[in-house]
């Protein structure tokens, strides 16, 4: 079979016509032309004992398999206050999914599965929202609404979440810039996902109901660095309260991104501040390689509006194509998309086509497993060489035209054919509203169409909640230190910057400041005994370190005149030994008290010995060579600098002697 296109020699082309610049290559300038706009949703789970609507405990996970009950749910959308559907609504009922919950009698009740209304809600999570709140130096509501967003991916059991705005407007400092907040909400957490195929979807919900906040900036960041800038500050802003809960999926950012002609895209989920850079660079990119093809498209089609796909059920027996389509599928069905040719292997994200736009659709909205298509410009697409002449034919195509087959169950066909056609006819507007889901590789996947206001309504189940001014206050009086004074704080000890992120992101900065108060420790000691030692063990033995003792153990040398260096040797033992006492450590360590003089003392013979019959020529050898010598016993009993200077002056006074 002759190839109408070559798909791997048209990628490469229309990913120069898009203006593709490597993500490592890409300036501020390269933002700029693109009208790149970035806006956060920073969610955080708050370190609370109950659920935000019920007394369940917090902070107990279970495994996939256990489970006291399953409940199956199927979620259908409901009008909203103005009589009208939310398009994410319905297009989740187009899936027809079963949904079901795993539950554990521990940690759900019959608020979770709906069976009873709202508890109270949980003034210890509302008071940690308005602390945080404050922070961001925003405006406290008078009184909390609690109103209902609609979700019917089947996350949560009633089909909304409750949540209420906490704090407006506010702001914080970047850089070179400040960032506005639109709002803090507090709110009730979702269920975990633990399997999705096909029309069944699973669920526990161990985590349903845990209160978390949600941080919302304005689109003002600019470039993906600012991005990632702003998360970092709303991430060690919230940690800096100490009542927020840290570790895989207590915190989760979702990005929204935009160019010049495109829309508002939300990437869902991201679990790693780390992917934010790449993943909105790249979506920036594919916003920009669909408004390319919408030219292309407008320039051979000139009535978008009445375009239409052709589809036909094949006479052939699925497993007769050499294709690894799902055991689920039964049929074989063929679209052709009138003068598409060249769009299916179109550049829109690295290593993906539009194809991979209309594949993800199926597999999300008409519940086609992967792989789930074959179509006219896949690189090998001789291989269907009798399949492609059979979809001309029995099409009437064209030679502008492209086609698509696809194999499924009788019940999803339908669908599949309805969500090809309406994510062809959104390729004539150019970026469709989406929310994507990110993938560590900095590319996304079509997730379901971006909910509108429609969804938000008022909850008749809970009554306002009024937050009087004098609560606000005492709040107040009680922050912690302001981030940006712990940013000057770490620059003015001289802190290396490798270490920031971590001392601010497991809250350690209180910690350091007390034991440099109490104990007059050098700051740049402390902060790298912390950021560097402890971290560099923590991730060797794979263990937690106990923090909580830190301030007990320079407690412990202090009193016994140990100097701090010992503390070092010390961390090992703890981390295995969190409830071991500190006596018992310096036994295991043979350490006993020593006379710093004697130390000193010492001194001469080991440098005569080292420079005399050792024959170390190297200076800095034989330093080392000495210190190794006395560092068993000089640890914890003088400072090692004073021991490290004491030989090298005596190295060198010998070595002028032997000259």
């Amino acid at each position: 079979m002759q190839k109408e296109i070559n798909a791997d020699q048209n990628y490469q082309k229309t990913l120069i016509e898009t203006g593709w610049v490597c993500f490592e290559e890409a300036t501020a300038e390269t933002y700029k032309h693109l009208g790149f706009k970035s806006g956060l949703e920073i969610h955080q789970q708050l370190q609370t004992r109950e659920k935000l609507f019920c007394h369940c405990p917090t902070g107990i996970y279970q495994d996939f398999d256990d489970y006291d009950a399953e409940i199956v749910r199927h979620m259908r959308p409901t009008l909203s206050e103005l009589g009208e559907y939310d398009g994410t609504a319905l297009m989740e009922f187009k899936t027809r999914k079963e949904v079901i919950y795993r539950i554990k009698n521990r940690t759900a009740c019959t608020y979770e599965v709906d069976d009873t209304p709202p508890f109270p809600l949980n003034r210890q999570a509302l008071e940690i929202a308005i602390e945080i709140s404050l922070l961001l130096k925003q405006y406290i509501v008078g009184e909390v609404h609690i109103t209902r967003k609609q979700y019917l991916d089947g996350s949560i059991p009633t089909g909304f979440q409750r949540t209420a705005i906490i704090g407006i407007e506010g702001a914080i400092p970047l850089k070179n810039k400040p960032i506005r907040l639109i709002q803090l909400s507090l709110e009730e957490d979702s269920c975990r996902e633990v399997s999705d195929i096909g029309h069944r979807r699973i669920y526990t919900t161990d985590r349903l109901g845990m209160p978390l906040i949600e941080m919302v900036t304005y689109p003002e960041m600019l470039t993906p660095a600012e991005v990632a800038e702003a998360a970092h500050y709303l991430r060690f802003l919230a940690r800096s309260t100490g009542k927020v809960r840290t570790g895989i999926g207590a915190a989760r950012e979702d990005v929204n991104v935009s160019i010049t002609g495109g829309t508002r895209i939300e990437i869902k989920g991201v679990s790693h501040i780390r992917e934010i850079p790449l993943l909105v660079h790249v979506e920036a990119f594919r916003q920009k390689a669909l408004l390319t093809m919408r030219e292309k498209l407008v320039a051979v089609i000139s009535d978008p509006k009445s375009w239409q796909t052709r589809s036909c059920i094949l006479d052939l027996d699925v497993k007769a194509v050499a294709y690894p389509f799902p055991e689920s599928s039964q049929k074989l069905v063929a679209v052709l998309l009138p003068k598409f040719k060249g769009i299916l292997s179109h550049f829109t994200q690295p290593g993906k086509d539009f194809s991979s736009e209309l594949s993800d659709r199926l597999k999300v909205i008409s519940c086609l497993e992967k792989p789930n298509l074959i179509h006219s410009e896949m690189a090998n697409v001789e291989e269907f060489d009798h399949l492609a002449k059979l979809i001309k034919s029995r099409l009437k195509a064209e030679p502008g035209d492209a086609w698509i087959c696809f194999a499924g169950p009788d019940e999803d066909i339908p669908t599949a054919i309805e969500t090809i056609q309406e994510r062809c006819q959104l390729a004539f507007e150019g970026v469709p509203r989406e929310t994507r889901k990110s993938l560590a590789d900095g590319n996304t996947l079509f997730e379901r169409v971006l909910p509108g206001a429609d969804r938000m309504y008022p909850d008749t189940d809970s009554a306002p909640i009024p937050v009087p001014e004098e609560d606000i206050e005492q709040i107040r009086n009680s922050l912690p230190v302001d981030l940006p004074f712990r940013l000057a704080q770490l620059k003015e000890w001289q802190v290396p910057q490798d270490c920031w992120t971590y001392l601010l992101r497991n809250n350690l900065m209180p910690v350091a400041e007390q034991i440099v108060n109490d104990f007059e420790v050098e700051p740049l000691f402390v902060c790298t005994l912390l950021a560097q030692n402890i971290k560099g063990r923590m991730r060797l033995k794979k263990k937690p370190f106990p923090f909580s003792k830190l301030v007990d153990i320079f407690a412990f040398l202090k009193d016994n005149n140990i100097k701090w260096e010992l503390i070092k040797e010390m961390i090992p033992i703890i981390i295995d030994n969190p409830k071991i006492d500190f006596q018992s450590i310096l036994n295991l360590l043979s350490w006993k008290k020593e006379i710093s003089s004697d130390l000193f003392s010492a001194v001469p013979y080991f440098t005569k010995s080292v420079l005399k019959d050792c024959r170390i020529d190297c200076k800095t050898s034989a330093i080392s060579w000495v210190m190794g010598k006395l560092r068993p016993r000089a640890l914890g009993n003088v400072d090692m600098q004073e021991i490290f200077n004491a030989i090298e002056k005596q190295i060198t006074t010998q070595e002028k002697k032997n000259d």
